[in-house]
């Protein structure tokens, strides 16, 4: 029977609360593997799992009930080992690493940003700042819309104009909030988004960061600013004891 992982946690963490349940129809018991100071919180893994709602929110909620009492280093959804030996070996091996995570993760969350340009603000910001657009625009307009020529120019100086301003766009919002935060891992390059970034934040700071994006938000009314959190910080985890189990779900339950 392979062996579902939903983190790990120092030996020492509260035991959980009794009747835990996990993923899986029916919901796999969960249950705590121990190897010297570190202990996995694990159920068995059913078969042919898929990343369905129910089964990402069964995960999410081991994690939340695991993290109420103490630090927990969180696996993603999927993560799989061949058996619970497996787990405990791995553990074993890489003790050192985790618990350095877990002393640096204690008492921290993750909270996801996304940016993205606002269109009519950025159209309206590169028409302001570019005579040479306005130029062309105007000519269009004074000859009753241009050629289809003139319009595809005015397009492509307008598209490149925009795309000019991307990465320094990009750099302000990861400026503007990035002093409430101990660490950021930038995520994939997504399609739409100038900004997929994580930030590590204490709780205590949670507040002022959420403040700092706000500010941003206002600072910056061109962008489009999307956060998501507080969330277990799976971007500060470098892959533990599985790997995924043949689905691309990657990103936590609740996250986009």
């Amino acid at each position: 029977m392979s062996t579902y992982v939903y983190g790990i946690t120092a030996a020492s963490h509260p035991a959980l609360a009794e009747g835990l349940a996990g993923v899986g129809e029916p919901p796999r018991p969960v249950r705590v593997l121990t190897a010297g100071d570190l202990a996995a919180v694990v159920s068995d893994a059913p078969e042919s799992l898929r990343p369905k709602r129910k089964d990402l929110l069964a995960h999410q909620n081991v994690l939340s009930e695991a993290g109420a009492d103490g630090c927990v280093l969180p696996m993603r959804f999927g993560s799989v080992a061949p058996d619970d030996d497996a787990v405990i070996g791995v553990l074993t091996e890489r003790a050192e690493h985790y618990a350095e995570r877990l002393r640096e993760l204690d008492n921290k969350v993750e909270y996801n940003v996304k940016a993205s340009h606002n269109e009519d603000a950025i159209l309206h910001r590169v028409m302001s700042e570019n005579p040479d657009i306005r130029a062309q625009a105007e000519a269009n307009r004074q000859s009753g819309g241009g050629s289809y020529d003139d319009k595809i120019r005015l397009g492509e100086m307008v598209a490149a104009a925009v795309k000019a301003r991307e990465a320094d766009d990009a750099a302000q919002v990861v400026n503007a909030v990035e002093g409430e935060a101990a660490a950021i891992s930038q995520g994939p390059e997504s399609t739409g988004w100038l900004v997929n970034a994580s930030f590590l934040v204490d709780r205590d700071a949670a507040a002022r960061f959420l403040e700092t994006v706000e500010q941003a938000r206002q600072d910056l009314p061109h962008l489009e600013l999307r956060v998501n959190g507080p969330l277990p910080p799976y971007s500060f985890v470098e892959p533990g004891p599985a790997e995924p189990a043949g689905t691309t779900a990657g990103a936590d339950a609740g996250a986009e």
